[in-house]
């Protein structure tokens, strides 16, 4: 009855797309867009590896150049916690700013959300952890994606982690989407190949777990089938040849499909999964759903045959006259076979047996009351996929 509470509200509740500049110019664009509304003082949230890229200058330049004066907060570590958000906010207000823009990954991203949905509601991070916690309309926000693989650029969601637990606390909300987003290429040409890959397969896995949820609607399979055709088309061109600027622009609208696939239909167990080895282990979250999806896609295809078939038939793996049982397991092995074109791992040494029964406790509990999964899983299930991450065959 909750998922199906879930289902009517993603539906009924209006859900906002940003404004959306893609291409070349759409830095330049972003930051036109931002002066002609009057806005004249704005925060910039980013983390050192994108100042040492030298694209928060570039951003600044942008900014300066249209009448944009801008502070930068720069400090931001992958998975931001509460007191990035504070850090951020304190110079937000101090600074007088008008409008948040992030620009980097996910956790720039997510960071600058939450600074937004702080300085306008006058709560701290703690008391906005959760569903329409967020009152009051955040700041104006802004975000420049230097990765393909969140959407957090499109999402109702920001998730950042309790100093003190390590574990990771989503705000939900449907005004955390941002105003405006920029895809532009020239800032994903320098991402190294193994950071395109996991955070592509963040995208893959978006857009797969959006297609197999209880709650997909034909609005989100068309965003998460287009975001599937992308990222088979384009993520192993942006691998191997990294300036591809083509590959990296459509990877970059295949995270945005993606996002807008999984913010209303939700997701399944390889993100529950991938968040706790990530609270316990600091795995990369990409990193560790692109290992965890194969299982997972294992553990569900009982009651996901039909859907794995069409992905299948979308992708051309197999003849369209076989069963779809067979294509089902051919769609799983092309999964396996990208992880291994991308040269990605497929278990994970760094998790120790011991921790299994609480790993797997922990993933059930996100899962139960978040996420419309196509087949439950029970404690000994969970525990016996976490194993078999744990153990290469």
């Amino acid at each position: 009855m909750y998922m199906w509470g879930l289902k009517i509200a993603a539906k009924v509740l209006p859900i906002s797309k940003p404004t959306l500049f893609i291409g070349k110019d759409a830095l330049k664009q972003l930051c036109h867009s931002v002066s002609i509304m009057g806005i004249n003082k704005v925060l910039i949230v980013s983390d050192q590896g994108i100042v040492k890229l030298g694209f928060v200058k570039k951003l600044m330049f942008e900014f300066e150049r249209v009448g944009v004066h801008c502070h930068v907060y720069s400090d931001v570590e992958p998975d931001p916690t509460y007191d990035h958000v504070e850090q951020g906010l304190a110079l937000f207000r101090q600074q007088h700013c008008q409008a948040v823009v992030a620009i980097g990954g996910g956790s720039p991203i997510d960071c600058a959300k939450v600074i937004a949905a702080c300085a306008t509601n006058n709560k701290p991070v703690q008391r906005l952890v959760g569903l329409l916690k967020v009152w009051k309309a955040p700041a104006p926000t802004f975000v420049l994606p230097t990765t393909s693989g969140t959407g957090s650029e499109v999402t109702v969601a920001a998730v950042v982690s309790d100093p003190k637990t390590h574990a990771k606390t989503p705000v939900m909300d449907p005004k955390l989407v941002p105003i405006a987003a920029a895809l532009d290429p020239s800032l994903m040409l320098a991402l190294p190949a193994h950071i395109t890959a996991q955070t592509g397969m963040d995208a893959l896995t978006h857009a797969i777990e959006a297609y197999l949820s209880g709650n997909a609607t034909l609005e989100t399979d068309r965003y998460a089938i287009a975001a599937i055709r992308l990222i088979d088309e384009n993520l192993p061109k942006a691998v191997s040849f990294g300036q591809n600027a083509t590959a990296r622009q459509n990877m970059a609208l295949a995270s945005y499909y993606a996002g807008l696939a999984f913010t209303k239909a939700s997701l399944g167990y390889v993100h529950a999964i991938a968040h706790t080895l990530g609270a316990k282990y600091g795995t990369p979250h990409g990193l560790a759903n692109a290992v965890v999806l194969p299982h997972v896609l294992e553990f569900s295809k009982s009651a996901t045959q039909e859907r794995l078939a069409v992905l299948a038939d979308l992708l051309e793996l197999t003849n369209s006259h076989v069963s779809d049982s067979i294509k089902a397991q051919a769609f799983i092995d092309y999964i396996r076979d990208l992880q291994g074109r991308l040269d990605l791992p497929t278990h994970f040494e760094h998790i120790l047996h011991e921790h299994i029964s609480e790993l797997a406790k922990q993933s059930l509990h996100e899962a139960r009351w978040n996420y419309p999964v196509p087949r439950y899983m029970q404690q000994h299930e969970c525990e016996q996929l976490i194993l078999a991450l744990a153990n290469p065959k």
